[in-house]
């Protein structure tokens, strides 16, 4: 062990000194080479004789000094810092390749590390708490009524928490919470907070320790607790300046003090894991009594015991879940649990899982053909150079050496593009990082991290080993005196390349066409999403959510109602105004209905969405009333119960009837049906939809209040005039935002959006980069053919017959492409196949208006260079060969 490190200090040192040893070098062979022609002259030669023949004895100087160099010293250290110094100074005066080169290695570069940022924080990187692979997301396994239908009651959560044997916890949180839920009060003007309420043993479970403070206690669940709060970091910074000493203050909420008692680290983001594309500002505890008879509202949340798998869990959720106990007072929640258990990972990312990977793919395809694009520039690079490679092939360069000098050309342009296309993914992922209006989960916490920088310097290895590895094999072919010759390689050579450059370019194109294909079947589903009708009509409609104080009085809520629509209507702009509880395609929750006197099989009742509404709502938000009438103030508490259902409910509990004046059965009260409204995509415009109706306020209690006007005028010239009308009926109305209906449609589809739009992209992009392929092989070949091309201009071929040429050679390249990259797109469609909506995966117009876009393209970029050729000169052309 001694003596190899003894020799490894020897080698450093004569590497280090390696100038002081050069120099002794070149002395001895001066020394030597003077003997030998001393020699031949006393033998009788003349003195160049003597000299030619000492020089033929001793061999090639230089290979003499590269056989010495590499018995001493660090050799291969000693070569790369020569490859490395000659080939910067190569790149150095040829700047305009190499800054084309590395940009287009930073487009590709920086996206495929973006792209991954964004695969990393959503699918690869672990959730931000203690052992997430031990906590699990408990569900319905046949869940048909949104949120109500996904969660337990109270007292079949505290069952689950005492008859399990395979969770150490079983935690919850309170499904139905709105935004701006709270309010901030005991200032000036209130401001509106969205707070979550939360088990008491939510954080503990979780593994989440608070960055001040401390967490909630068993205690503070119980009725007549003293209030207590959680803030997150977010909020704490922005409301109360990251002051410390907030811990154990007052803070009045809702006019009510309450106690903060700690500050959630800056890393835990509920919204981010749990609501995506929503904030949540505190957290308080869940009350458990208040909401015993509410039936079905806890998002549950398990840890594993150590040693305990998933199959284990569910097993016993099998048996467990049908045994458990549900309010007898609301027998229509849920008539017998099941469970359905999910890793929390798989449950937060399972669901764009193939979207992601698609969009890895695509993101990789675009790095393959920026490397076929680098190949085809360095092949015509290295052509223009195949002199210089004979030269110092003739002075005793090794094939493997000249492989290895243009591999580390290309390693250290793909270094440079890795640094640039750093910058570009470090913008891009910060820019996603605050993308809010995008519903992906953990999109907040992506970042270019540790493992980021590992992929770059695989994809930096990896590209260069694939665009620079062909022009090196190649130009180590040489063929030594054809490339010596004055006039070049040979037209067998040069035609090898050419072959091989076409087959690059057909490589790229058909590269393109696959990414354009799979584009354009995104892009066709997303059209067709837009295209579905929603059952109501978000454009010119906004949404502003209103605070009030009824004291549980329907008389009292109905005054306020009143009073809030009609002077609302009376601003100029308006043309209607309503209020609901809920919004389509926000929070949603579930009763129950049937036909009164029916008796039903299991599974014929569905959950039923829910709307409780004012008179004019329906008008307001754009619904269609089929039939019936729509509800009136003069539905009061003391007259009928009323309900409005849609298609779907009229259709399966009175099929083939007239449901107007039925008797339905609502949560256990009866409530006669007197209107039919079309069918409304209540929760996103892919999935059909559900059982809906609609209850009037008057009648029943609303769990708050989004008063919807319907204008002309944009939003932001009515929010001043609605908020002072709500201010001079409620001075406690806090600043709430007034949000248009469109934006709620846009953050349901925002998802698919986001794909399609980085998808569409990279396919421009590929697109970009096989038309400069096709015009610098077009363009390189008519550069080679110019001598060919002036002979036939003198024998008398038109400039439209030469044009005609170059153009049909561009569009062979283009079709070759195309068909194999039609083919690929066909094999591949399929795996998008779930991906796609109202699209089939072998969608023809998709197919056909691609290829036709890729051959107008490929023509365009073919064009110009068969516009030169038809210009050539031909005296000039002969003149010059």
């Amino acid at each position: 062990m001694s003596g190899l490190l003894r020799c490894l200090l020897q080698r450093t040192r004569a590497f280090l000194g390696r100038k002081p040893l050069d120099d002794d070098l070149d002395a001895e062979m001066a020394t030597h080479l003077e003997f030998a022609v001393e020699e031949n002259l006393r033998r009788g030669m003349s003195a160049e004789e003597a000299r030619r023949q000492a020089l033929i004895r001793f061999g090639g100087i230089m290979q003499a000094k590269e056989q010495h160099r590499e018995t001493r010293g660090l050799p291969w250290l000693d070569i790369l810092g020569q490859d490395v110094r000659y080939t910067l100074r190569t790149l150095r005066r040829d700047s305009i390749f190499t800054i084309v080169a590395v940009l287009i290695l930073a487009l590709g570069i920086g996206a495929n590390i973006a792209v991954f940022s964004v695969v990393n924080a959503i699918l690869l990187r672990p959730l931000p708490f203690r052992n997430p692979d031990r906590l699990v997301r408990i569900l319905e396994k046949d869940p048909k009524g949104g949120e109500s239908s996904m969660t337990y009651s109270v007292d079949a959560t505290r069952e689950i928490q005492q008859r399990n044997h395979s969770f150490a916890s079983v935690t919850g949180y309170f499904a139905f919470t709105g935004p701006d839920n709270f309010k901030l009060t005991g200032r000036s003007v209130p401001l509106p907070v969205t707070g979550l309420l939360v088990m008491t043993n939510f954080f503990q479970t979780l593994g989440v320790e608070p960055e001040l403070g401390r967490l909630f206690t068993s205690e503070e669940g119980l009725q007549h607790a003293r209030p207590v709060v959680l803030l997150s970091h977010a909020f704490w910074k922005s409301r109360f300046a990251a002051n410390p000493s907030i811990i154990g203050q007052a803070v009045s909420f809702n006019n009510t003090p309450v106690t903060v008692i700690g500050v959630l680290p800056e890393s835990f983001d509920f919204g981010s894991v749990f609501a995506p594309a929503s904030k949540v500002d505190m957290f308080v505890p869940y009350i458990e009594e208040d909401f015993r008879h509410d039936g079905n509202d806890l998002a549950l949340i398990a840890r594993m015991k150590p040693g305990v798998t998933l199959g284990a869990a569910q097993a016993e959720a099998d048996e467990l879940f049908p045994t458990l106990d549900f309010d007898l007072t609301h027998p229509e929640y849920k008539p017998g649990y099941t469970g359905r258990i999910y890793g929390l990972k798989d449950y937060v990312s399972g669901r764009i899982r193939r979207s992601l990977i698609v969009l890895w793919c695509a993101v990789g395809l675009i790095l393959l053909i920026v490397c076929v694009n680098l190949s085809s520039l360095l092949l015509a690079r290295a052509a223009s150079r195949s002199r210089e490679f004979a030269m110092r092939t003739a002075l005793g360069a090794g094939r493997g050496r000249l492989v290895r000098q243009l591999l580390t050309e290309s390693l250290i342009l793909s270094c440079a593009g890795s640094l640039a296309g750093l910058g570009i993914a470090f913008s891009l992922t910060t820019w996603l990082a605050h993308q809010g209006s995008i519903a992906l989960p953990l999109l907040s916490s992506v970042r270019v991290d540790g493992r980021a920088l590992l992929w770059t310097l695989f994809v930096a290895i990896a590209a260069a080993t694939l665009f620079g590895l062909a022009p090196g094999l190649r130009i180590s072919r040489v063929n030594l005196q054809e490339a010596l010759k004055e006039s070049g390689p040979s037209t067998s050579e040069g035609r090898k390349r050419d072959r091989l450059r076409s087959v690059l370019v057909v490589s790229e194109v058909a590269l393109a066409c696959v990414l354009l294909i799979g584009a354009g079947l995104l892009l066709r589903s997303f059209l067709r999403v837009l295209d579905v009708d929603l059952g109501f009509q978000p454009s010119q409609a906004a949404a502003i959510s209103v605070d009030y104080d009824d004291g549980n009085s329907a008389d009292k809520r109905s005054a306020i109602w009143q009073e809030v629509i009609r002077r609302v209507s009376m601003l100029p702009g308006v043309e209607t105004a309503g209020i609901s509880d809920n919004l389509p395609m926000s929070r949603n929750r579930s009763w129950g209905i049937s036909a009164k006197g029916v008796l039903y099989h299991e599974g014929e009742l569905q959950a039923t969405f829910v709307y409780i509404v004012s008179p004019g709502y329906l008008r307001a938000i754009g619904m269609r009333l089929i039939e019936g009438r729509d509800i009136s103030w003069d539905d009061s508490p003391k007259s009928q119960k009323v309900v409005i259902i849609n298609e779907t409910v009229a259709h399966r509990l009175w099929p083939g009837q007239d449901p107007i004046g039925r008797i339905a059965s609502v949560s256990g009260t009866d409530a006669r049906v007197i209107g039919v409204i079309a069918d409304v995509h209540e929760s996103s415009a892919e999935n059909s939809a559900g059982w809906q109706m609609y209850l009037p306020a008057t009648q029943f209690g609303p769990e708050g209040a989004q008063l919807v006007v319907r204008s002309k005028l944009p939003p932001s010239s009515l929010a001043s005039g609605i908020m002072s009308t709500l201010r001079s009926i409620n001075p406690g109305q806090p600043a709430t935002e007034f949000r248009p209906i469109q934006g709620i449609v846009d953050h349901a589809t925002s998802p698919r959006r986001f794909f399609v739009l980085l998808v569409g992209a990279f396919a421009a992009l590929g697109l970009i980069l096989a038309s400069l392929g096709i015009y610098g092989v077009i363009a390189y070949s008519v550069t080679r053919q110019t001598q060919e091309i002036g002979i036939r201009m003198a024998l008398g071929a038109s400039r439209s017959r030469v044009q005609l040429g170059v153009i049909l050679k561009t569009l062979w390249l283009a079709l070759a492409g195309i068909a194999a990259g039609t083919v690929i797109s066909l094999a591949l469609a399929r795996a998008i196949a779930s991906l796609l909506f109202g699209t089939a995966p072998t969608d023809l117009l998709t197919y056909a208006g691609m290829a036709l876009l890729l051959v107008a393209v490929a023509l365009l970029a073919g064009y110009i260079p068969a516009f030169r050729a038809s210009r050539i000169n031909p005296l000039v052309a002969l003149r010059g060969e």
